[in-house]
């Protein structure tokens, strides 16, 4: 059996390199992303067999690629009913020796991210495919994400590879030109990115890996103020993840957190990059998040939350970006301006609809009002809806003491 500091160490080094080594195997294989994919995943699964015995190499990532690479020539060998790959497998007679050391295997995943990314894709199958290659995120937890069944997922997933390989998309980032035609996929992606390592403590790496690659974006495009905005937005959130948690890793919600363990530096670079992306007024979607992430930031040196004026931002919000989510999220700040009665009223359209039947915010902000209008009965069973739906143990934790102080 693995030791679990083992299985920590290689889900750590998965993390961190899966994006690296995929995005690698895509370009050796010529584009196969089946094939990079299952040769990344054996390379692991060779780890996770032989690491507790030998020892993390000194140079963990040069050894996942190389072995994944051997993987990738075997399979290649092999495929002997396609005379293409048969050429390509002629040519890598000789195996190449490999990588001297992780610092030398190229960093690929900005390509990979404007690969998936292609215009010709539709949108969410452009999210949906970088979530799988870049993040190493599961068919499951990509449609959890999407609020679609696995199945369905599954099926988008499918049909974005063969379109990709079909159409010969080029593996390279695009010239500047062409770049704002990829810019809202780029940004979305990024953002599903940095909220999956945000929604779980095991995968704060995402975060990181996510606004490093903001950083590039915005570096690439610096007059694109929805970059800017959601590089912001991502600082001001990330700003607050000490106090998000407790010390038995519980839920602590912003209303209660400890206000000194929020990252002030982080803090003040994103309020000013949102205040520069605003001044192009040319307000997006991101930028007006990030702006009520700054608002909530800067509220303890004000003195108070301005809730009229986050009311205000997330209503300019549903005009410009209409979602049932920000439709709840602007209901969670109407509760705190006019009262939960007001907000109870336009939960329970949003229930109705059936949009969000499946999320587990819908009914825990309901099970919120209703308690606070001592409503006890109704917010118990709103509660037990939450925790049933809850994707994470800190939430489920934190939906149980709600339903047991109710």
């Amino acid at each position: 059996m693995t030791d679990p500091l083992m299985k920590d160490r290689i889900a750590g080094i998965y993390a961190d390199g899966w994006s690296r080594i995929v995005a690698t195997m895509i370009r050796f294989t010529g584009g196969d992303w089946d094939l990079a994919e299952e040769c990344a995943q054996d390379a692991f699964a060779q780890a996770l067999q032989r690491w507790p015995e030998s020892g993390v190499p000194d140079q963990p990532l040069a050894w996942l690629t190389t072995t994944a690479r051997n993987r990738a020539i075997d399979r290649m060998r092999r495929a002997s009913t396609e005379t293409a790959k048969l050429r390509k497998a002629a040519a890598l007679d000789l195996e190449p020796p490999p990588y001297p050391s992780d610092g030398e295997i190229p960093d690929e995943r900005l390509e990979l991210m404007f690969t998936c990314c292609h215009p010709s894709l539709g949108l969410d199958a452009q999210v949906a495919l970088t979530l799988r290659s870049l993040a190493g995120m599961s068919t499951a937890e990509i449609a959890r994400a999407f609020l679609v069944p696995e199945r369905t997922m599954g099926q988008r997933l499918f049909r974005a590879k063969q379109k990709v390989a079909h159409a010969g998309i080029p593996f390279r980032v695009p010239p500047a030109h062409l770049l704002p035609d990829r810019l809202p996929a780029v940004l979305h992606v990024l953002y599903l990115l940095f909220n999956e390592g945000y929604g779980d403590v095991g995968k704060a790496r995402l975060c990181r890996e996510a606004i490093r690659l903001a950083r590039v974006v915005t570096e690439l495009m610096p007059d694109e103020p929805e970059a800017q905005g959601m590089l912001a937005l991502m600082l001001l959130h990330d700003a607050r993840r000490a106090a998000r948690t407790n010390a038995s890793g519980d839920v602590v919600t912003l209303a209660e957190q400890d206000r000194s363990l929020w990252d002030r530096e982080r803090i003040a670079e994103g309020a000013a990059i949102c205040e520069r992306a605003l001044r192009r007024r040319r307000a997006g979607p991101f930028q007006l998040q990030a702006a009520i992430a700054a608002c909530h930031a800067t509220a303890e040196a004000a003195g108070r939350t301005d809730w009229p004026q986050i009311v205000g931002l997330y209503t300019h919000l549903v005009r410009i970006a209409p979602s049932p989510i920000v439709d709840l999220n602007r209901a969670v700040a109407v509760g705190m301006a006019d009262g939960p009665g007001a907000a109870l009223a336009l939960v329970e359209e949003i229930a109705g609809s059936g949009r969000l039947d499946g999320y587990h915010l819908l009914h825990a902000t309901r099970a919120d009002l209703l308690r606070r209008l001592g409503r006890t009965g109704e917010a118990a069973d709103a509660y037990r809806a939450a925790l049933g739906l809850a994707p994470t143990d800190a939430e489920r934790r934190f939906l149980r003491d709600r339903l047991r102080g109710h």
